[in-house]
């Protein structure tokens, strides 16, 4: 077997260990065994796309979690956070997953919760990313995730991302504030700046994750437990990810979810949170498949398959 295909099948079957013994439990166990554990630590950042982590707490207390806490947690470290412990469960970008368990961090991603959130803004005269070649393009570092996702939109098409893109980086300045001062012509937004931009009237949108083919084909965001809590309390983290999914409601009622997570410190802006969850999928983790989605990912982004590497070329 392939060096390539080894390393697919580890990262696979490593990320999906915890979807495997979580949802496989037998349904009489899974009804009627008590919970090893009420205490359980959730991930916190402001970014309103983890909203379902968020409504879970009303949804954790039905469970029978009376210990619920949420640890503030930047996005980017919100896997190495999982990996070490500080947290038991948390919600990120599949991508992230991907890309930092093949680095080596013990997390099992225990189910796919939504779809869409993030946006590629462009300048007039940009209506593809075709369009991108010889354009400036904003991320705050090489090896980020926006980087990391436009990198693969971008050879998705065709394009060499390292000598078709002329990248520009600034960890102190965020993209989304040079391109309205008109100092790159595009970058990859998350909630709320895509909302922020369509309310100024600034730039448009040339990918929309949640719409776009392939993308919309596969989870955005997934959640990750750490494997010892995974492995010690199952019913614990099965009726977790239970009261996560549950949470779904925030398709249905996105104005009394945006309320929630305003008043609970989650989110400052409710105009923005009420377009962000009418405008993303919420309601269609039934229809998609988590191992589908590391798997999607990690063909196009391992080194060894052959993917750009951050910033484009390969690796």
């Amino acid at each position: 077997m392939s060096q390539t295909r080894t390393r697919r099948r580890f990262l696979g079957t490593m990320a999906l260990a915890g979807a495997a013994g979580v949802l496989g439990a037998p349904p009489a166990l899974a009804a009627e065994a008590a919970l090893e554990t009420t205490s359980v630590r959730i991930t916190k950042n402001r970014g309103i796309c983890y909203a379902p982590q968020y409504l879970a707490e009303e949804l954790l207390r039905d469970e029978g979690f009376t210990d619920i806490r949420y640890v503030d947690t930047p996005p980017d470290e919100a896997v190495t956070a999982i990996a070490q412990g500080k947290v038991d469960f948390g919600m990120t970008y599949a991508l992230q997953f991907v890309r930092d368990i093949d680095a080596g961090a013990a997390v099992m991603v225990i189910g796919g919760v939504m779809v869409g959130c993030t946006e590629l803004f462009a300048r007039e005269g940009i209506r593809s990313i075709t369009d991108l070649k010889g354009k400036r393009v904003g991320a705050q570092a090489s090896g980020s995730l926006p980087n990391i996702l436009v990198v693969l939109m971008a050879a998705e098409v065709g394009l060499d991302p390292k000598k078709d893109i002329d990248w520009v980086t600034d960890p102190k300045v965020k993209p989304k504030e040079l391109f309205i001062d008109g100092k790159i012509d595009a970058f990859l937004g998350f909630p709320p700046e895509p909302q922020e931009l369509r309310a100024r009237g600034i730039g448009h949108v040339i990918v929309a994750m949640g719409i776009d083919l392939p993308w919309s084909q596969y989870y955005c965001c997934m959640l990750g437990g750490n494997p010892e809590y995974v492995r010690k309390y199952p019913v614990a983290t099965k009726r977790a990810l239970r009261a996560v999914l549950k949470a779904d409601l925030c398709a249905t009622d996105p104005a009394g979810t945006a309320r929630r997570m305003v008043d609970r410190g989650f989110t400052p802006r409710y105009d923005f949170a009420v377009q962000t969850l009418s405008e993303n999928s919420f309601d269609k983790w039934r229809e998609y498949d988590p191992e589908d989605t590391m798997r999607f990912y990690a063909l196009r982004l391992l080194p060894s398959s052959g993917a750009p590497s951050p910033m484009g070329g390969h690796s």
